[in-house]
């Protein structure tokens, strides 16, 4: 027993000895139960003692980063952690506008290649052409370095006003060529817009940014000017932005004292935001296009002009994001986008899926309602009876997971259609219509984009020969029986790259189911 007993009090001293050995300042740890701080207090306390405590010398900068990463990550889907390097690319899309050069490329053979000058850029006023090779800027070479795209567009980057000397190879005519210009503002347009057929105008919003409300205004008004008194509102694929510009667009459509959203804060306070005098198209019919991909600001103007009994929403359920976040400086650059209010239609519900299951299965679902059946009908589109809602048109509308359209566009059942719809409008087919362009662009000329729709393609079947052993080249899949759907997908790149945005819109919505249902609602009010 007495032997038992000297082992005991052995190991109690020999664990008060290791630990005092392990942590010998007795004040810090008599300290730390003598008072109470606070949450954020002993974070910086934790902080501060890997700073001046120790052993090892680390980075503390990146501890904190990763630190703030996973709180981050603990919260909605949509707070997010933002490092500087990501900052300077999503201030510019938000900004509408960055400080460069004007021009967009691709890498081809190790070469910048120019597929399109933009408009209203430096490269523009100087001449510079689509297919030229940029080859050195100032003293920096930019061909045969095996540079990533990033490092290039840090290059012709700059700030404003700052001169850049660009040595280029002009392929067509097989001169070197100088170009000296000044960096300046390349407009990143959010708004697009033409008229889809008599009296009936179309305006395609791909975010709300700083400047999209300018120029919906300029677009809106050019239209009417056209005659417009209908208008298709295509806000597919957006994924939102400021909820002030998203207030902005919903007041051109409705009469003043209409509510157009609800924000709740954090602390529970409720504020209607409501429609002011002098909307820009109060009276004319408005159709709503919509897909899973359509979020945040582009389900707050659905939501403000369905419940009002304004517009026809048309095509597939949305999103389904009703949180608002607020995007905060963390310093040194970086910043956090932090959710701080929740938003609610006029009608009063909201569309904000749960987010219960965490992030991997909240975004998964989008890609789940093929496997749902939802895709290819509206009658496997979930509904929430106890979260329905009726507008002041007798119009019944759900929450609780994005806006339902009024006028639903089914998808196809078949996946391997689903996935050529998607490559033939992905970047791949713009990337071999510009080397299809660099082989002889004297081929496609045209005087006007009437001309591209009316005319065939040239030298079609060889071209079609050629586009399906790129695709075999480039490893994709993608089946060459729609040959519709590949020349209209081909001709729409060519009128990117020849002509402008529009153009490309004018010529894919030939192939496009959402712009067919739309066309058969023409005329028709949604309570009709």
């Amino acid at each position: 027993m007495k032997n038992n007993n000297l082992y005991l009090w052995i190991t109690v001293l020999l664990s008060v000895f290791l630990g005092f050995t392990l942590g010998s300042n007795q004040q810090i740890v008599f300290n730390a139960t003598n008072f109470e701080i606070s949450s954020s207090q002993k974070l910086k306390q934790f902080i501060q003692y890997i700073e001046t405590n120790y052993v090892d010398d680390i980075d503390t900068d990146s501890l904190v980063n990763t630190m703030i990463s996973n709180v981050v990550e603990q919260l909605d889907p949509h707070s997010v952690y933002i490092p500087k390097e990501e900052m300077q690319q999503i201030t510019e899309s938000m900004q509408g506008a960055f400080v460069g050069i004007g021009v967009s490329f691709f890498m081809e053979q190790d070469t910048v290649s120019v597929v399109r000058v933009l408009e209203n850029g430096p490269s523009k006023a100087v001449g510079i052409l689509p297919g030229d090779r940029i080859l050195m800027a100032d003293q920096d070479t930019l061909f045969g370095k095996n540079k990533n795209s990033a490092s290039i567009i840090r290059s012709l980057k700059g700030k404003p006003d700052t001169k850049v000397q660009l040595q280029v190879y002009r392929k067509a005519t097989e001169e070197f060529l100088e170009f000296n210009l000044e960096r300046g503002q390349v407009p990143i347009p959010s708004v697009y817009g033409y008229l889809l057929s008599e009296g009936v105008g179309y305006i395609q919003i791909n975010r709300f940014a700083q400047k999209t409300g300018v120029e919906f205004r300029q677009t809106l008004v050019n239209l009417k000017e056209q005659g417009a008194d209908q208008l298709v509102l295509d806000l597919r694929d957006n994924p939102g932005g400021y909820l002030h510009i998203a207030e902005e667009i919903s007041d051109a459509f409705l009469p003043k004292g209409k509510v157009m959203v609800i924000t709740e804060s954090n602390q529970g306070e409720r504020e209607e935001a409501l429609a002011t005098e002098g909307g820009l198209f109060e009276k004319g019919q408005v159709y709503v296009l919509i897909n899973g991909q359509s979020a945040s600001a582009s389900e707050v103007v659905a939501g403000a002009l369905q419940d009002n009994d304004r517009a026809w929403i048309v095509g597939r359920r949305s999103f389904g994001k009703g949180l608002v976040q607020q995007q905060m400086p963390l310093g040194a650059g970086d910043a956090i986008r932090l959710t701080t209010a929740r938003y609610y239609t006029p009608s009063g519900r909201s569309i904000q899926r749960s987010y219960s299951e965490g992030k991997d299965s909240y975004y998964d679902e989008i890609g789940a309602r093929y496997e749902s059946g939802e895709i290819q009908d509206s009658d496997n589109v979930p509904v929430n009876d106890s979260l329905q809602f009726t507008t002041p048109g007798g119009r019944t509308v759900y929450g609780g997971g994005g806006i339902t359209p009024d006028e639903y566009v089914p998808g196809t059942s078949d996946l391997d259609l689903e996935w050529d719809n998607y490559i033939l409008r992905s970047n791949l087919v713009n990337r071999f219509v510009f080397l299809e362009l660099d082989k002889n662009r004297a081929l496609y000329t045209y005087e006007s984009v009437a001309a591209l729709i009316q005319n065939p393609l040239p030298n079609k079947e060889e071209l079609l020969t050629s586009f399906e052993i790129f695709f075999k080249n480039q490893g994709v899949p993608v089946r060459m029986g729609n040959e519709l759907l590949i020349e209209n997908s081909i001709k729409a790149y060519l009128a990117l790259q020849l002509f402008d945005q529009e153009a490309f819109l004018k010529i894919i919505h030939k192939q496009d189911d959402f712009i067919a249902k739309t066309k058969t609602l023409l005329g028709h009010t949604p309570l009709d």
